[in-house]
């Protein structure tokens, strides 16, 4: 769905729709597209971090403790459900700069 929101409501706080791509120039956020936040992450698909480096990555951003950010589904894949503990999807989309 076009303009459809990466971010949606979860227990306590919010369930981020996230595709990264690892080994990029450097890690930043690209963007939405089909309703996922894309995620570029300078660190390879090894041992887990890439997965360390994206929750690195949004805890800073949304200025949270790295604890407050949990990947729940797809950690061997580019497509991943995130739980942000705390803050509400309105929040996290502001925090994000993302398009409402």
């Amino acid at each position: 769905m076009p303009g459809h929101s990466p971010c949606a409501p979860g227990d306590g706080g919010t369930i981020l729709h996230v595709r990264v791509t690892p080994r990029a120039g450097r890690s930043g956020l690209a963007g939405t597209r089909d309703g996922r936040l894309l995620v570029r992450l300078a660190a390879p698909p090894v041992d887990g971090a890439a997965n360390d480096a994206l929750v690195t990555l949004l805890a800073r951003l949304l200025h949270l403790p790295i604890r407050a950010v949990t990947i729940l589904r797809g950690e061997r894949g580019r497509e991943k459900q995130v739980r942000i503990d705390g803050l509400p999807p309105a929040e996290v989309a502001a925090r994000l700069e993302l398009p409402s």
